[in-house]
């Protein structure tokens, strides 16, 4: 403690200051107090300082860092509090040492901001460093950019899994060694060097503040990759493991912690789904696609219940007379904000979240309703068949065969009237519960048609097993009966292909159905080679069922088609 007069000097020190300064009491008598304890070099303070000396303010608490005289630093906390004016009328100014309080309180600080097991700066400081980094005045200055390679070890749960937590710590701090590593050689010759840290787990980010563009991004993501490529020493085994490594590189402005993360995160997992191994760039385009994907599966299911899809028709034409003999139903989503969709947008987001059996049920109800009401319509003319697309997961998760039943006797559509279509994949291999449903829907008097055939495993053997009806040719085979943009004849062997599957199917008792026709020389070469009934763009795209009453009344649809 020292006695301080209203003029700022010393009047007396005790022996504890005088060591604590690296002096005596004698010598401390008479110095200015403000500069014994650094308080002018602080506006604020030494303002608080010179109040507190004229006696307008009761008291002052502030903290130093002082030069010992010997060399070392030592943080104090200084205070300053008038005494009675009976007494001498100053202050008394009082200095504690706090470099231990101090250097434990920094100690704590970098352990709650580092990862014990790898030392590296941990995710709390992190974001500390990438919402700073974030801030206007952190960027007005430099590039403007700010880019992030975001990884995660390939592999590492099975060394954890088979060797222990004690090798996969191991392995995680030498992994946080190389990634300094090469953070250190991107930073050489530049400004700053990027920062490396832990997220947790096997989850590792560097974070280049200033960015020059995504070359420099590129070329830490390539570094990072060779790296790890070279095998690791752990405790007398060699193990190796390599990276997926989500990049993002952009401007700073407008950016925030949680779009760069989540821009980082959907690349990581591209990178992984693209193979592992890699680094992989994020994409606007390639987002834009997933969020769409996310939002059509979010709302699939409630779209079902607000009645937002409809059914086209595509005919389905004997290939002797040109009549119309079946249609084929085909969904259409009429979303809200995307518009019309067609099946590959969504079905494959049908089957994944289930809901393939709801919007199943309900693309089968309405187009035995409207067959029969084609029926009604057109007494004179024979009635046409309706094919529905089924899917395997149809089969499997729900009772096919009882909604078939239902749903036919609610129409009061004849059996014989319905056609399901399931692709190679889906009857292949059938066995058990598949079969036994596919049996019964035949037994009922249902066709089942093999869509797409030709393009799967084409094993013929489950034509003699399975109660199959009808064999749809792909798209693929038709189209090697036409002459290509160039010139180029086609390829005889497509016509002999096709000859010899229809040929097989008649002696099977099975009709033959070709997809995908769309010019007359097609038509007439499939008409040669016994093809029984076509559908394609030559008689009619996908339409209306006003459309499809239309062609009813009509001679031929391939007539109708030219003159509509």
């Amino acid at each position: 403690m020292a006695v301080v007069d209203r003029e700022g000097l010393v009047t007396g020190a005790n022996p504890a200051l005088g060591e604590l300064l690296g002096s005596t009491p004698r010598e401390l008598a008479g110095t200015i107090a403000a500069d014994l304890v650094d308080l002018t070099s602080d506006a604020r303070t030494w303002h608080a300082y010179r109040e507190v000396l004229r006696g307008r303010q009761a008291r002052l608490r502030c903290t130093r860092r002082l030069k010992h005289p010997d060399g070392h630093c030592l943080w104090v906390q200084v205070s300053v509090a008038p005494l009675p004016a009976e007494e001498c009328g100053g202050v008394l100014l009082s200095v504690a040492d706090i470099s231990a309080r101090r250097e434990l309180q920094a100690r704590l600080r970098h352990l709650q901001n580092h990862d014990p097991v790898t030392r590296l700066p941990n995710r709390t400081l992190f974001f500390e460093r990438l919402s700073a980094g974030l801030e206007a005045e952190a960027y007005e200055e430099g590039t403007g950019r700010i880019g992030l390679c975001y990884l995660d070890l390939d592999g590492f749960k099975a060394v954890n899994d088979t060797l222990g937590h004690r090798v996969g710590d191991r392995l995680l701090a030498a992994v946080a060694e190389r990634l300094t590593r090469c953070a250190d050689e991107a930073g050489y010759a530049r400004a700053s060097t990027p920062l490396v840290a832990r997220l947790g787990g096997d989850e590792f980010a560097l974070l280049v503040e200033d960015s020059t563009g995504t070359e420099q991004l590129a070329d830490l993501a390539e570094s990072v990759l060779t790296a790890l490529q070279a095998p690791f020493d752990i405790s007398g085994r060699r193990l190796s493991v390599s990276a997926s490594i989500g990049v993002v590189e952009r401007h700073a402005a407008g950016t925030s912690p949680t779009a760069l993360m989540q821009a980082a995160d959907t690349t990581l997992y591209w990178a992984k789904a693209d193979g592992k191994d890699r680094w992989t760039l994020f994409d606007p385009e390639r987002n834009a696609h997933r969020m769409t994907r996310q939002a059509l599966a979010s709302t699939l299911r409630p779209a079902i219940e607000r009645g937002e899809f409809v059914l086209e028709y595509q005919p389905l034409v004997c290939m002797e007379d040109g009549r119309l003999r079946g249609v084929e139903a085909l969904v259409r989503w009429n979303h809200p904000q995307f518009g019309l969709l067609t099946p590959n947008r969504f079905i494959g987001l049908a089957e994944e979240d289930g809901s393939i059996v709801p919007l199943g049920r309900w693309v089968l109800a309405t187009a035995c309703r409207q067959a029969r009401r084609w029926q009604l319509a057109h007494p004179d003319e024979p009635p046409i068949f309706v094919s529905v697309n089924v899917a395997v997961r149809q089969v499997w998760d729900s009772d096919l065969v009882a909604d078939v039943a239902r749903i036919l006797a609610e129409t009061e559509l004849a059996p014989h009237l319905l056609q399901l279509e399931l692709t190679e994949s889906a009857v292949m291999g059938s066995g058990g519960r598949p079969q036994q449903a596919l049996q019964a829907l035949s037994d009922m008097g249902v066709r089942i048609a093999i869509d797409d055939f030709g393009t799967g495993y084409s094993n013929l053997a489950y034509l003699s097993r399975l109660p199959v009806s009808v064999l749809k040719l792909d798209g693929s085979f038709v189209k090697g009966f036409q002459y290509d943009g160039e010139g180029i004849a086609p390829n005889p062997a497509d016509e002999v292909v096709v000859e010899a599957m229809i040929q097989l199917a008649h002696r099977l008792g099975l009709t033959v159905t070709a997809e995908c026709v769309e010019t007359s020389a097609q038509a007439s070469r499939l008409r040669r080679i016994g093809c029984d009934t076509g559908q394609g763009w030559l008689y009619s795209r996908p339409v209306t069922p006003d459309r499809i009453s239309e062609l009813l009344r009509s001679p031929g649809v391939q007539a109708a088609a030219r003159n509509s």
